[in-house]
This record gives C-alpha cells, structure tokens and sequence, in this order.
C-alpha cells in the first residue's frame, strides 16, 4: 500500500481523500491542517488529523504528501519545504513562475533524495500534455486551448472583493472561434474573441447594481479584455443554481502534413468535467503513485507531466496494460 499524506482540507484535500477510496493500491494515514484538528472532520476512518505543526513526526510514516495549498503563496514556500521530509506532488497553476517553481522544488528534492511532482491537474497537467504530444506530432501547426463553460475560481473571488457583493463567474468559450479552428480555419484569435465571461451576482442590501456592474465590467486583468454580462440574482437562486464547481475546455492543434503541406489535421482533446477539484484530485492521485514507483527506482529531483511515462500513473502491470489498452 502506498501511503497518502493530505496537507490541507479544502475542495481539493476533500477530492483527493475520495479518489483514494477508488484507488486499492492507497490508503490515507494522515490529513494536516492549520486548523484546529478537533475542528476537521474526515471521511477516512482510522486517518490521523494533525496540525501542520506536528508534520515532521509522520517523516517515515508517509510514502507521499499532496499538497493542496494555494499557488499565490502556499505552495511557492511548502513544495520545496517537504520535499526535504517526503515525496510531494502539488497542483501549482500559476504558468509564468512553473520554470522558478521548478528550480526552487528540484534543489530540495536532490538535496534530500526525494522526488517532487509539480503542476499536476487539468491544465498544467492533462492540457499540457495534449499540447506537448500535438506539437510532437504536428510540427507545422498552431495551438489553441479554450477553458469552459466553467466556474472560474479566481475571477469568483475577484468578483467578491467588490463591495456589497457575492457571486460566481464563469468563463465560456465563445462558439464561432471554437468552431472556425474545428474547420481548420486557423483564426488569430484576439483574448476577447476566444472566451466570455458571465457572472451571477448577489447584491448585499443598499450596494449600487449600476456601479457594480461598470467595477466588475472594467476590473483589470480579470474582466476589462472580455465581453463581460452580469446577471443580479438572489441568494437563494445563488444557492439553487450554482452551488457546484463544473469546468473543463478544450485543447485544439490545427496542422499540416506532406510535401507541399497538402493535407490538413486537426487533433483535440476535450474535458467535460461536474466537479473541477474533484477531477484535478484524480489526477494528482495518480501522479502520487508516479512519485512513489520513481522513488522506490531510487530517482530524485523536481519532474513535470512531461518528464514521466504513463505507465507509472497505472496500478496495473506493464503486461496488463499491454493486454488490455495497448
């Protein structure tokens, strides 16, 4: 059995413990929190709740430790920090700093001889992938990648530091554009062509729709490059209607093979998904058990979706894999 450390219970420390019960070959020792402990409650019966501060107690009892911080300021500081006392994978998602992230994961992880997976999930993650294997394949082409129809966390925060205000968003990719790359057109495509944004707000009493619908319309960096529709509801339709946490997107490369570049291909891949952490929780899990089989082959270091072989993602064999998916 692999070993399974949690540190932190959120959506995603939530996702995780339950795609350990799908998983016979994992079994969940410990959840680590900042919280109180007695205050946590887990799913996993016999799992230990501990305080972050009590982690380097569990430094031989743990084969594995998923991190589930957030990629502003949690996991730039935890990643390399356990990698000096475990094997780690993060989800970390902030694309311009992976290259420092990577570097800052690797050094520890050599150093302490364990090995640290990086950017795993949907996108980086999956969506990387499909990127890297379409270019492989498709040297002479062009990528595209549209997100959704799905809540965006991110832009449901900045949404909430608006005064006066609670709400979701969500980023929809805008038909015309996915579909003119589906017919090899090979559009250049403007940040405002590929994706709308659509929010649903609920306005605390007294607060000004006009003027939080013109603050959310302009926000910079989050909605000012977008067409942008704000939808005023109530509470209870907030609670109804968009409760859940859905996304996915599309991963698109438009090519050409031949002598004269004759002929045309498109490859894509595509993500319909009910719970957004709840899938990038599967994902790390798999790349859990990636961690432990390179460990156990006595590898170190930081590595990426890209730098390890699907096989070691599988609980199965390399002869069953062969039998039944090759």
């Amino acid at each position: 059995m692999i070993r399974i450390g949690i540190m932190g219970y959120g959506n995603l420390g939530r996702g995780i413990e339950c795609a350990i019960k799908q998983n016979d070959d994992l079994e969940l020792v410990a959840v680590f929190t900042r919280r109180d402990p007695a205050t946590v409650s887990i799913l996993t019966e016999g799992a230990a709740v501990c305080n972050v501060k009590d982690i380097e107690e569990w430094k031989d009892k743990i084969d594995v430790l998923m991190l589930c911080g957030g990629s502003a300021t949690d996991l730039p500081v935890q990643t390399p920090e356990y990698a000096k006392l475990f094997n780690v994978v993060d989800s970390f998602d902030t694309h311009a700093r992976i290259p420092e992230h990577f570097a800052n994961v690797d050094k520890a992880a050599k150093e302490y001889g364990h090995v640290g997976i990086i950017s795993v999930g949907w996108d980086p993650g999956m969506f990387s992938l499909n990127r890297m294997y379409a270019n492989a394949i498709l040297p002479e082409g062009k990528d595209y990648t549209f997100w959704g129809k799905g809540v965006s966390q991110g832009h449901s925060d900045a949404i909430r530091r608006v005064e006066g205000v609670k709400g979701k968003q969500y980023t929809i990719p805008v038909e015309a554009a996915l579909e003119a790359v589906r017919n090899g057109e090979d559009p250049e495509l403007t940040t405002r062509q590929k994706h709308t944004r659509e929010c649903f707000v609920v306005l605390e009493e007294g607060a000004d729709a006009k003027k939080v619908e013109e603050e959310i319309k302009t926000m910079p960096n989050y909605f000012s490059d977008y067409d942008t529709t704000v939808h005023f509801i109530s509470q209870e339709e907030l609670d109804r209607d968009h409760s859940k946490i859905p996304h996915g997107g599309f991963v698109l490369r438009s090519g050409c093979t031949g002598w004269e570049k004759e002929n045309k291909h498109i490859i894509e891949y595509s993500l319909k998904l009910d719970s957004n952490p709840e899938f990038t929780s599967s994902v790390l899990v798999a790349y859990a058990r990636a961690a432990y089989k390179l460990s156990k082959e006595g590898q170190s270091g930081c590595k990426t979706v890209f730098d390890i072989a699907p096989a070691y993602l599988s609980a199965k064999s390399g002869d069953e894999l062969r039998a039944s998916l090759l």
